[in-house]
């Protein structure tokens, strides 16, 4: 798995000189500029980096030996975000897959995500584009889904299979329901008011 450390690691990478000192320099000149403009997600930014330069020229997972399909919960590196965009490395829950690009809602484990989420018997004055999904083993907490991020994306994207969720279960259907519900009904998905961005920047679970 990718990580800040492995980042440093390329950087002694067995290779010849002078491609270590350009990619040396070129790390170091890039941990600048995020260093300066975004640094709250310095080290998110430069593993997101790291694995477009390692990953991007792979048509799909297949090609890393990744046979992703529906029902895989999945660590991802979703690259740089704008703002209330899902980034960086986040769990996500495949629910289709299309010609090797598969169709990924992004979810965390943060508690207050959690707590704002719709639910119709404990909290249905909450946020609708969130979903509680519970605790799916063998993940370490319950999870919440952003379903208004939800995504195509290669799935060389894809880190690792960590759990997966039965296709057929009742809650899969579920979240397949809250999906059209989010894309296409008019009533009671549209929040009104001052609203703080929802924390997408950092996957955890």
């Amino acid at each position: 798995m990718m990580n800040y450390k492995n980042v440093e690691v390329l950087l002694n990478a067995d290779a010849s000189d002078r491609y270590r000192q350009e990619w040396q320099s070129y790390i170091r000149s890039r941990k600048e500029v995020y260093r300066n403009l975004v640094n709250e997600h310095l080290d998110s930014n430069m593993v997101s980096e790291a694995n477009w330069i390692l990953r991007s020229h792979y048509s799909s997972g297949e090609e890393m030996g990744l046979n992703i399909v529906p029902g895989d919960i999945c660590y991802t590196d979703f690259g740089q975000a704008y703002l209330n965009e899902t980034g960086y490395q986040h769990f996500g829950i495949v629910m289709a897959v299309c010609r090797r690009k598969a169709l990924v809602i992004p979810m965390t484990s943060n508690p207050v995500q959690y707590a704002k989420a719709y639910d119709a018997r404990e909290n249905p004055a909450g946020r609708k584009h969130l979903m509680r999904l519970g605790k799916i083993e063998p993940m370490n907490r319950p999870s919440v889904l952003f379903l208004n991020d939800m995504k195509f994306i290669n799935t060389a994207r894809v880190i690792d299979v960590k759990a997966h969720l039965d296709v057929h279960s009742a809650l899969f259907r579920r979240i397949q329901q809250r999906m059209l519900e989010v894309l296409f009904s008019r009533e009671g998905w549209q929040e009104t008011g001052s609203q703080q961005p929802d924390d997408q920047g950092h996957g955890e679970n």
